[in-house]
């Protein structure tokens, strides 16, 4: 309960950082009232909505009020919605977060076997076929595999949608598109777990005492070289959000990805504040969970 208590109050000054950080860079982006005006209004309309919004004040005096509003929620109104920028974004975290995990799902479900394998079989044409494959999949960038995976499934091939959502077909090419690159990293580094665990002197007592080959591997090994895997998803948590952004927008898929890069094209700073906030809170959360996950995983850690 004390690491648990202590990890959530260090949340406090990183969300203080991101939302300086967030405040800082829109407010340097330009005059807001420039956007939310046409050209024909008066220098009087202009400074009446300037004092209205608060933009009159000092910067320091602007950030204390943007936070008292994020506190309580309040990220300003839409200009494209026309309403409050929050609910928007809350609308669209359920597919992100769909996305996300059938990402995840994925990528470990190819990431273990292939890490495992790899590791057993060292040294062999199957490590070398799988390390090849793991380091071409790290290499090619988002964007580019899910552009190939439409021309070739869905232009060629017609098995799966260009676009949308809807269905289990329409999540499959998205998926993918996310989860290659960390399913490359994943079965590299498991592979590099594995084999060191596989080496250690438990292992060979073991052996030693006449235990299965799929016990020692599946039961002892396997279960020791979690933890890196852990850590990776934790971390690759933001990489996927980052990823989404793009693959979202390709596959005109309705997450947060998508409304955040449609926001930030049409200068829609209330909405484009709430996804950061909103993405900074949803991967600290994960990165605390990641942490707790580690004693159940192994008991001999303490905290």
């Amino acid at each position: 309960m004390k690491y648990f208590l202590n990890r959530t109050a260090q949340v406090i000054p990183v969300l203080l950082i991101v939302s300086f950080i967030l405040f800082f860079l829109v407010h340097i982006s330009g005059d807001p009232v420039d956007i939310m005006l046409s050209e024909n209004a008066t220098e009087e309309d202009r400074e009446t909505l300037r004092q209205s919004l608060g933009l009159d004040k000092p910067f320091i005096i602007q950030y204390f009020i943007f936070l008292t509003n994020m506190i309580t929620g309040d990220f300003g109104k839409s200009i494209i919605y026309g309403q409050a920028a929050l609910p928007i974004v809350l609308e669209r975290i359920p597919a992100t977060f769909e996305l996300m995990l059938a990402s995840i799902i994925l990528s470990t479900a190819i990431a273990i076997p292939l890490g495992v394998l790899s590791a057993v079989k060292r040294n062999s044409p199957i490590d070398l076929l799988i390390s090849g494959i793991s380091i071409l999949g790290k290499a090619m960038p988002n964007f580019w595999v899910g552009l190939m995976l439409i021309l070739l499934f869905s232009v060629n091939l017609k098995i799966f949608p260009v676009s949308g959502t809807g269905s289990v077909f329409h999540l499959v090419l998205p998926a993918i598109t996310i989860g290659s690159a960390m399913a490359a990293q994943m079965t590299r580094l498991l592979r590099s777990n594995m084999l060191d665990v596989l080496s250690q002197d438990y292992i060979r007592t073991a052996k030693s005492k006449g235990v299965k080959r799929l016990s020692i591997v599946y039961i002892h090994a396997l279960r020791n070289s979690l933890l890196p895997v852990i850590t990776v998803i934790a971390l690759q948590i933001s990489t996927l959000v980052g990823g989404a952004l793009i693959t979202e927008t390709i596959f005109s898929w309705p997450g947060l990805g998508q409304l955040t890069i449609e926001a930030i094209n049409a200068r829609d700073m209330a909405v484009v504040q709430a996804c950061v906030i909103t993405i900074a809170v949803f991967v600290i959360i994960v990165n605390l969970i990641a942490d707790l996950i580690y004693r159940f995983v192994d008991p001999r850690i303490r905290y």
